[in-house]
């Protein structure tokens, strides 16, 4: 029997927390990685790593407040704590993987486009693997095109929030790179959902694991107290707001030096002793 699925249970509640969560997330991850080329090396990683937990947290935060919303109105649905979680893992590890390439070598070329893809993969990742562990009496089953255009939207944002972040050019692009993030997120979750369909099984057993009330608290206490934390670095670090660097970087344009010029006084050759009055030379015909 066919499922009746219903993705916008209470309305554009869930969606629009969903997408602010997302953009959230993208803000302080994107922000963290514009400072992370503003620094020397040894800070590099640190910055990278914060930002793509925070990026990983509002990804996986906005994916299950817009599950929230999401019921099969024959069937109660359950999920499975081990791959909820693992499905965070996953989003800030393949996250992390594409901001460390794009952190180091530049958003350019094809450091930008494997950054971005594998950045776009993490995001379809985390959301199918937490479909994956939801629990129900039925069967979910997708389809293959619609499921492809979700990876395809996914990755094509996050390349765009890449290299809008890269630009280090002050907050407002920052922001626009966010809004970018966190449409990148939204809309590979709910194109990824209008790929699902559930068929029910005939019996009426109750799916095991825990209910998505169950998974509320621990969903927004952890992601939330770290994205908070999160925002609180970004907003007593000045360079993190202004994105300037303290020193302005050697340029590596053709013709620019990459330190400034010594300008060294040129040797002269001595002056002629002035000749004595009184005095003659006396040249011989080869001197002359």
């Amino acid at each position: 029997m066919q499922g009746t699925v219903d993705g916008f249970s209470y309305g554009l509640v869930t969606p629009v927390v969903a997408y602010l969560m997302a953009s959230l997330g993208g803000a302080l991850g994107l922000r963290c990685t514009t400072r992370s080329m503003l620094v020397a090396h040894s800070w590099r990683p640190g910055w990278l790593a914060l930002g793509s937990a925070a990026i990983g947290s509002g990804i996986w935060t906005m994916h299950f407040v817009a599950m929230m919303g999401f019921t099969v109105k024959q069937a109660p649905i359950h999920y499975d704590k081990p791959i909820t979680f693992a499905s965070l893992g996953v989003a800030i590890v393949m996250v992390g993987i594409g901001i460390f390439i794009v952190g180091y070598k530049g958003t350019k070329g094809t450091a930008l486009f494997t950054g971005g893809t594998i950045t776009g993969l993490g995001i379809a990742s985390m959301h199918y693997l937490g479909m994956a562990g939801m629990r129900l009496n039925g069967r979910l089953e997708y389809n293959t095109a619609t499921v492809a255009a979700s990876v395809v939207i996914a990755m094509v944002a996050a390349t765009a929030a890449l290299w809008a972040a890269g630009q280090v050019r002050g907050f407002l692009w920052s922001v626009g790179a966010s809004l970018v993030m966190g449409l990148a997120v939204s809309g590979m979750h709910y194109t990824g959902m209008a790929a699902l369909s559930v068929h029910l099984h005939d019996t009426a057993a109750t799916a095991a694991g825990d209910s998505p009330a169950a998974l509320l608290w621990p969903m927004l206490v952890g992601p939330l107290a770290f994205l908070l934390l999160a925002a609180v670095v970004v907003m007593f670090d000045p360079l993190m707001v202004m994105g300037k660097p303290a020193l302005s970087p050697a340029e590596s344009k053709p013709g620019v030096p990459a330190h400034p010029a010594v300008h060294h006084q040129a040797h002269r050759p001595p002056l002629r002793p002035a000749r004595q009055p009184g005095r003659r030379s006396y040249r011989t015909p080869q001197n002359r």
